[in-house]
């Protein structure tokens, strides 16, 4: 399997992400994952999108499944999305809190080692950390 970091190291986050890929993430790393901040690629400037707002780039799969990708530094974005300048910063367990449907997957650093894909409820139960 081909690593891929940029700069030879990972990040906390990235590395709490391969405990979980790897099925050995405990609460520490859960929590790592959730408190961090994650890249949503965006086809827009940032000055065009609604302040306090943020519109999910939903992808659907030839299987008909619908996923929203997210990415742990800009390095891994543009290594999945070569084309995309643009971005939004999100806490990952404020994003799980308001996940906007149950058909909705989450892909977090497509195309690396650490891909993780979870379905709607996956990203409820291991990455919302905010009570209602």
């Amino acid at each position: 399997m081909t690593e891929y970091f940029p700069n030879g190291s990972a990040s906390a986050v990235q590395l709490a992400l391969r405990a979980l890929v790897a099925g050995e993430a405990d609460q520490t790393e859960l929590d790592t994952l959730a408190g961090s901040e994650v890249l949503i690629p965006s086809g827009s400037p940032i000055g065009e999108q609604t302040p306090g707002t943020v519109t999910l780039p939903v992808y659907e799969q030839q299987d008909g499944t619908e996923l929203v990708p997210v990415f742990t530094s800009e390095a891994r974005m543009q290594h999945a999305f070569p084309k995309v300048t643009e971005h939004r910063q999100v806490q990952l367990g404020a994003l799980a809190h308001r996940w906007p449907s149950e058909e909705l997957a989450l892909v977090i650093d497509a195309g690396t080692p650490e891909e993780l894909a979870l379905t709607a409820q996956g990203v409820k139960d291991l990455l919302d950390r905010e009570e209602d």
